[in-house]
């Protein structure tokens, strides 16, 4: 006989259900009104009872269907709050209808996401542990758009995807489920029926956290329970939008640390302004490493917890220190459950086979073209930016996303519909990415790694650049390395090398990166370079210290296990650079910037200014990269004043040899360098002299006094105009007084009236 629920259900996709092909199970399955009562169906295979619960009462499920497809007719005109009583064997459960709540994405957010707009994205898609209307459980969300069928599976449901088949928002493409029960801690993987009949289970896109690698396996985790202490420095943070803050990045891996305190301390001790992170989101193959991302809103569970890492920030913001991100949004590797043919077609690389290709690494590039996937990238820079309180973001490998034919040979590319080789979807989302970022959040950077020499990169989207807030120049560190690998007798042949930067230096924004993979760690550094372990040390100092006087901001990965002289070296090296205007306020305008000695290849000397509107902040810079050191080194220098050393790298202190000038110099007016003053130096082998320039007023010589005699004019000194030339100037002293001396004579010795008429003559 015939139940009364029977005549109610929809058979058709009740069997879609059973088989495992309903795309839109609330549909069927929710709760719902009929003459007769309120409708409850539920399909839980292997039942062997199943109850509705409603208060105190409860009503026993008719299995409709063999295969676990079960449904009640209870009374009431409203429906109630229920729950279900499921017994299979031994084993009895009680757990609300996952079918019976609202989804949690609103109609306005689902339109964002589909327009490429939703920047909270991660607020809703992925596992979110929460409570509605009284009951605790989790929100599952992920975009399958050709999924026939998409289920949430884990040990709650013992990896069965007929339990909880997720509900498919039509406009979107979203699935989505509310499940009573699972909780922060719980593991998951969604299992997707794609056309075929064939079976994928695959990791959440949006997982905010994963099992520890090798395995794969989402976490359902609450990343809003950690309690910040950074207020201060999230409100300062702003700042650094005007380009006039110091900037100087320690770069590092979290695998070279303990903890974050120590992290925190080492770097405070060496005095940085920031720390640039390799990648931190999580990764599977330990060969391809940290640039391989597979789960780009998870921490890596190498270094512990999704806490553990707001920890680290937490402490490098309370020590006053910025913290940067690697990121990688331009390819993802190819790994079981990753975002390859995520639902059976190719949802987030390039739908053209012969464009999907990294051409050099062999991963995926993303489709820029797609909203949904420009939308899972920007959300995800303001997931780490907002959620984990990270300072900025270095994007990786640029050019792979702004080049159609970037590693690729002649008829293996497609141009764009202008015929060229810029990947234009790329552009614009770039340019979106950082002008929204600009504007939401404010004194967060951006940081480009191009090597292409795409123009225009820094600067503001609305004048048509990119917008990123600064690039490596990987072409500095590219030539100075260059040089530096020569040995001093030979580098006088490549002095170019050194000076070439600057003729675009004020092209972009820049980074000068002597980072791990330009220059390594010390010990690494060292390497690279020519002469004894003295020497190399020397080379590294003047190496660090040529960039931190050099136009641009500056990134430098020393490592960790550093001798004493060397962190006192590079903390007194970034308190000079934090410090000194002449470093910051104009490094991206031309002015800040002056050459004295540009040609000294013979010697393989440099020497420049750096300025400000205040002649008193110029810093005068005396670079030597000969393995010989020169007394009496003759410099032009900028005006009559004081120049004093306040910075050696030769300094015993940092474990060089002592050539130092101790004493601050008064400069002479002897012509060098095209300037009319000169100051003579001892100038270190294989070092950096940094001077501080102090203009004073030039002593105007005096005369001896002359006799006065009663009653009678006294002769004048004669007075040398401040407008009259060179010559004029330069007229011997010892002359002008011999003239003086005769026309005293004669007012002495002449009789009245003449006396009258020469002192007249003479003043």
């Amino acid at each position: 006989m015939e139940s009364k629920a029977y005549e109610y259900m929809d058979w058709p996709r009740i069997e879609a259900v059973v088989y495992g092909e309903e795309a839109s199970p609330k549909d069927v399955m929710a709760p719902r009104l009929t003459t007769d009562g309120v409708l409850i169906q539920g399909f839980f295979p292997e039942a062997d009872k199943t109850e509705v619960l409603v208060g105190s009462r409860k009503y026993e499920m008719e299995q409709e269907d063999e295969a676990g497809y079960f449904a009640a007719m209870i009374p009431g005109r409203k429906i109630p709050d229920y729950k279900y009583r499921v017994t299979k064997g031994e084993e009895t459960k009680e757990f609300a209808d996952p079918y019976a709540f609202s989804g949690q994405i609103t109609e306005a957010e689902e339109k964002a996401f589909c327009a490429g707009v939703y920047y909270h994205a991660y607020e809703k898609l992925g596992a979110h542990p929460m409570e509605i209307n009284g009951v605790k459980g989790t929100s599952f969300a992920v975009w399958a758009p050709n999924a026939m069928r998409v289920s949430v599976v884990g040990d709650f449901n013992a990896w069965d995807g007929r339990c909880h088949a997720m509900h498919r928002m039509p406009m979107s493409g979203i699935f989505e489920l509310f499940i009573p029960g699972v909780k922060a801690g719980d593991i998951y993987k969604y299992e997707l029926k794609l056309k075929g009949n064939r079976i994928e289970l695959k990791s959440d896109p949006y997982a905010a956290c994963t099992e520890v690698p090798p395995a794969n396996a989402s976490v359902v985790t609450d990343t809003s329970t950690f309690q910040w202490e950074d207020e201060i420095w999230m409100k300062e943070r702003k700042k650094f939008s005007d380009r006039k803050q110091p900037i100087s990045i320690y770069e590092t891996s979290l695998t070279e640390w303990k903890d974050a305190t120590e992290l925190a301390d080492f770097v405070k001790k060496l005095n940085y302004t920031h720390v640039e992170l390799h990648p931190v989101m999580e990764y599977l193959d330990d060969e391809a490493g940290e640039y391989s991302t597979f789960a780009y809103y998870a921490p890596t569970r190498r270094f512990g917890t999704p806490e553990d890492f707001q920890k680290v920030v937490n402490e490098l913001h309370k020590a006053g220190i910025g913290l940067i991100l690697d990121w990688t949004p331009s390819h993802f590797p190819r790994v079981e459950g990753g975002l390859e043919l995520f639902d059976g077609t190719p949802l987030y690389e390039n739908p053209d086979p012969s464009m999907a290709i990294h051409p050099i690494w062999g991963t995926l590039l993303y489709n820029f073209d797609s909203p949904m996937v420009k939308d899972f990238l920007l959300a995800n820079a303001f997931y780490w930016l907002e959620v984990y309180h990270v300072d900025g973001l270095r994007l990786d490998d640029v050019d792979s996303m702004l080049y159609l034919d970037f590693g690729r040979e002649y008829g293996q590319w497609k141009p764009n519909i202008y015929g060229t080789n810029e990947n234009l979807e790329a552009v614009e989302f770039l340019k979106h990415l950082n002008s929204i970022l600009d504007k939401k959040l404010p004194g967060t950077l951006t940081i480009a790694q191009e090597d292409g020499l795409w123009s225009e990169l820094t600067g503001s989207v609305e004048d048509d650049n990119i917008g990123f807030d600064y690039k490596w120049n990987n072409n500095w560190a590219g030539d100075f390395l260059a040089y530096l690998s020569k040995d001093p007798i030979e580098r006088k042949y490549v002095h170019d090398q050194l000076t070439l930067s600057m003729i675009y230096a004020y092209c972009e924004h820049y980074v000068l990166p002597l980072g791990s993979r330009e220059a390594g760690n010390l010990a690494e550094f060292m390497e690279k370079l020519p002469g004894d372990e003295a020497q190399k040390l020397s080379q590294v100092r003047a190496a660090y210290a040529y960039m931190m006087m050099h136009p641009g901001c500056t990134m430098m990965a020393p490592g960790k296990e550093l001798p004493e002289e060397m962190e006192k070296f590079i903390h007194d090296l970034n308190e000079l650079y934090r410090t000194h205007p002449a470093l910051i306020q104009k490094d991206d305008e031309y002015d800040g910037f002056e050459w004295i000695q540009l040609m000294k290849y013979e010697e393989n000397v440099l020497t420049f200014m750096r300025k400000t509107d205040k002649p008193e902040e110029t810093l005068l810079v005396v670079c030597n990269f000969a393995a010989v050191p020169y007394t009496d080194y003759k410099v032009g220098v900028p005006f009559f004043g004081k120049y004093k050393e306040i910075f050696n790298t030769d300094a015993k202190e940092y474990g060089g040899q002592g050539t130092v000038n101790p004493r601050g110099k008064t400069c002479k007016q002897d012509e060098c360098d095209e300037r009319e003053y000169s100051i003579k130096l001892k100038v270190p082998a294989l070092g950096v002299t940094v001077f501080s320039c102090t203009p004073t007023k030039k002593r105007e010589a005096v005369s001896a006094p002359v006799k006065k005699t009663e009653k009678k004019p006294v002769a004048k000194k004669p007075r040398v105009s401040r407008k009259s030339s060179r010559a004029a100037v330069k007229e011997p002293a010892a002359t002008v007084k011999e003239e003086k001396k005769v026309l005293v004579k004669e007012a002495v010795t002449a009789p009245k009236k003449t006396r009258k008429t020469v002192a007249k003559e003479t003043a």
